[in-house]
């Protein structure tokens, strides 16, 4: 046993799970980049704000498709995985594991509570941080009691809202399907405006993220796909252990997603766009996005397999490395463009234009993570990260 409980050194690090990861983080910024840029409600509701039609439904439509609830759905597997990762290692090493994730998770929920309040409510880091203080318990379970608790909690969610649909209906889920027009006008208003002015909205919205959101809904679907991750772990799925036969059923599964996400596309026009309808198509949205997930992870782990020392695994890896830094850099360019403190160009951008904003951010965030760990260690983020959490300044620069 050593006592030494500083972090993986960058040599031992598992490329294709940084490959993934870093897939996962780039594309988020496919969806989040609708709220960065217009009300929070088209998230929700695409025909709530902005051009629908023609190039623009198309620029929605192939993102919501092959995008929407399917990277955040890899990344939070994976968010589950590296507490695994991260409790083996320091096991090995002789030290307090589950005390030092206790730590390293506050410290994640601080950066994420700064970062909501300060910056942007679509956070995600304290909906994370929160649940991964919960799942953390079931460290010892066996990947097939992983697994099965995560159907567990991952049954919550489309149980609650199938049975809505059928006694409610549409209305329980009114005022965000259909909002008010002045809701909307003073939401854009707000981000027109300076930093000040974009707390009305900002402080209500990430308080419900934080609370009655995170327990009727996110807790649920975040925490069984971080166990799902867990599982994933333990069978060796995410390392890219397993066979070349798997992962390219993995592939085939996936087609399976996609066809439940484009069905849950026809099945809402069908029903002309209804709040009624909705209900069921977030259905068709939820449980298209883990097969197709899992597609991903099976191309992603094939190709780094094939090239793992290849530009392109090695760029993608970067990004991965350096994920928590990358997350909220695009926070700050986003902000910076279309809020009011910077180009206040919220509302203005259509949603073809968007897909030019998620490209060349891409650009960005390959160059500069490739370039940053030429020289460092960790991404700046995660520098800080570690150093609180270990109680002593870590290693920066890469040694000459």
């Amino acid at each position: 046993m050593t006592s030494d409980a500083g972090p993986t050194p960058p040599a031992d690090r598992i490329v294709s799970l940084d490959a993934l990861r870093g897939v996962a983080l780039l594309g988020i910024l496919l969806i989040n980049v609708w709220v960065f840029a217009m009300p929070e409600q088209t998230l929700l509701n695409p025909r709530v704000y902005g051009d629908f039609t023609g190039a623009n439904y198309w620029a929605w439509a192939i993102p919501h498709v092959f995008a929407q609830n399917k990277f955040i759905t890899l990344f939070s597997a994976l968010f589950g995985a590296g507490i695994l990762l991260f409790i083996d290692s320091k096991e090995a090493k002789g030290q307090n594991a589950v005390r030092l994730h206790y730590r390293r998770t506050a410290i994640l929920i601080a950066i994420g509570l700064l970062h909501a309040y300060l910056l942007w409510y679509g956070d995600i880091l304290v909906a994370y941080g929160v649940t991964a203080l919960v799942v953390v318990a079931f460290r010892d379970f066996s990947a097939r009691k992983l697994a099965g608790l995560s159907l567990v909690f991952l049954s919550f969610l489309p149980v609650v809202e199938l049975f809505a649909a059928f006694t409610i209906g549409g209305d329980a889920i009114a005022s965000g399907w259909a909002p008010a027009e002045a809701a909307i006008r003073q939401q854009v208003a707000a981000y027109r405006g300076g930093w000040v002015q974009q707390l009305s909205h900002r402080v209500p919205s990430s308080f419900s993220r934080q609370t009655v959101g995170l327990l009727n809904g996110s807790f649920w679907q975040i925490g069984g796909t971080m166990l799902l991750g867990m599982a994933l772990y333990r069978w060796g799925v995410l390392t890219g252990e397993r066979s070349a036969a798997l992962y390219r059923r993995l592939v085939a599964f996936g087609v399976v997603g996609l066809a439940i996400t484009v069905a849950g596309v026809f099945y809402i026009e069908a029903n002309d766009w209804s709040a009624d309808a909705a209900l069921v198509w977030r259905q068709f949205i939820y449980v298209g996005s883990f097969p197709l997930a899992g597609g991903y992870l099976g191309l992603v782990m094939l190709y780094t397999r094939r090239r793992p020392d290849g530009p392109i695994t090695r760029a993608l890896a970067a990004v991965g490395r350096t994920a928590f830094t990358n997350y909220l850099l695009q926070t700050v360019i986003a902000t910076t463009v279309f809020y009011g403190h910077g180009l206040g160009l919220f509302g203005f951008v259509s949603r073809v234009e968007l897909l030019g904003f998620v490209v060349a951010v891409w650009a960005v965030q390959i160059a500069l993570s490739v370039a940053w760990l030429r020289r460092f260690r960790f991404g700046p983020v995660e520098w800080v990260w570690r150093t609180l959490t270990y109680g002593e300044r870590q290693p920066m620069r890469n040694p000459e």
